[in-house]
């Protein structure tokens, strides 16, 4: 069961909360991904110091590794990776795009070639909301088509309509012991977004999420779309906007009325070195940090700034020594931690506008690190 409620507006900028059996949810909020039932190079205690309260797993690859025979002998996925707080976990859907080269679909669902050992695999509504019982999600999404970019008016209709009728499905299938989202879907076509919305919201879900963009569109056309949709989207109910994750478009987002957001990038880009900071993004192999003594960001004070420079992280990645994708990732969340807490801080105070316009300001002025 879940319980959301807006506890203050700036404009279409919400503060709110959602409260689950296994916590309360401060939004708008940034959810970490962790696919495969753990958020890559970093464990629960450091999510745990945080304040992370909610992260996600990824329903088709936990499905086939470590396999959900292995999760329900656990009794879930909280118990199989020590996480006691809220999970949401992706249906499998945007598998159907991603995977789209190696795929066969039709009305039934979708059959895949296993990225582990090539073995076919066959996923639906019906099996993506068993996997997510068993996975026992706080959260679970319907099995969705991620439209494809570009895609013609035709093709984009033909994808929306599909998961409209596979919504409908997963609804009637889901047994708990979450609550299902919806997914908006309809290409780059606003009136196709509204029509797929109102047909999600004659089912009826618990919340409802913006699906099928950040696959290869310009910003332009992400923010046309969420901009038509996002305000349309029931007010009592949370709205999730779906694998957009820059800072950049989380303030963007938020400025729309998205509540709920999740991204691989501050994970990913961390790993390769690529930082989020209060002065733009450093790019730490760079060899101008070989003897910068200071830390990343003279603003934060989570472990890695705390603790180290800017030159022995640089000298970490230089002898590939592995602690240093879990510094540099305790950063990047911990950045995108400090961004949400400061927007809803500026919701609160009914002061988002200046926020948004201070924060892209200085977007603009600190360029991105150049490569050496």
């Amino acid at each position: 069961m879940i319980n959301f409620s807006v506890d203050s507006t700036h404009g279409t900028a919400r503060r709110g909360r959602i409260q689950l059996p296994k916590g309360t949810i401060e939004t708008p909020v940034f959810m970490p991904v962790g696919t495969l039932g753990a958020v890559k190079a970093i464990d629960p205690e450091d999510l745990a110091q945080m304040d992370t309260r909610i992260i996600l797993g990824n329903t088709f690859h936990l499905s086939l590794r470590p396999g959900v025979d292995v999760i329900e002998k656990h009794g879930g996925l909280h118990q199989f990776m020590g996480w006691d707080k809220p999970i949401l976990t992706d249906s499998g859907g945007f598998q159907v795009w991603s995977f789209s080269e190696s795929r066969k679909l039709n009305e039934n669902g979708v059959t895949f070639r296993s990225p582990v050992d090539g073995s076919k695999v066959f996923m639906g509504p019906e099996e993506s909301m068993h996997v997510q019982h068993i996975l026992q999600s706080d959260i679970a999404m319907i099995f969705d088509d991620c439209t494809k970019y570009p895609a013609g008016k035709s093709e984009a209709r033909k994808s929306m309509e599909l998961t409209a009728r596979w919504a409908l499905r997963s609804k009637k299938a889901y047994e708990g012991p979450g609550t299902l989202f919806g997914i908006v879907q309809g290409g780059m076509y606003e009136d196709l977004r509204q029509e797929s919305l109102d047909r999600l919201i004659q089912i009826g879900f618990e919340g409802y999420a913006v699906g099928g963009l950040s696959v290869g569109e310009p910003k332009s056309e992400m923010q046309r779309i969420l901009a038509s949709i996002a305000c349309k989207m029931p007010r009592n109910k949370p709205r999730y906007l779906m694998g957009v994750g820059t800072p950049e478009d989380i303030v963007y987002g938020v400025s729309q009325g998205i509540d709920m957001f999740d991204c691989v990038l501050p994970t990913r880009n961390a790993r390769n070195g690529w930082l989020y900071t209060s002065g733009g993004v450093v790019k730490i192999r760079n060899s101008r940090y070989k003897d910068d003594l200071r830390p990343v960001d003279m603003n934060c004070s989570c472990t890695c700034c705390s603790r180290f420079s800017r030159s022995y992280l640089r000298h970490l990645y230089q002898i590939n020594e592995p602690q240093v994708n879990r510094l540099c990732t305790i950063h990047n969340l911990h950045y995108y931690a400090n961004l949400m807490n400061d927007i809803r801080k500026s919701i609160e105070t009914n002061t988002y506008d200046e926020f948004y316009l201070a924060f892209n300001e200085q977007m603009t002025n600190n360029a991105d690190d150049t490569s050496d």
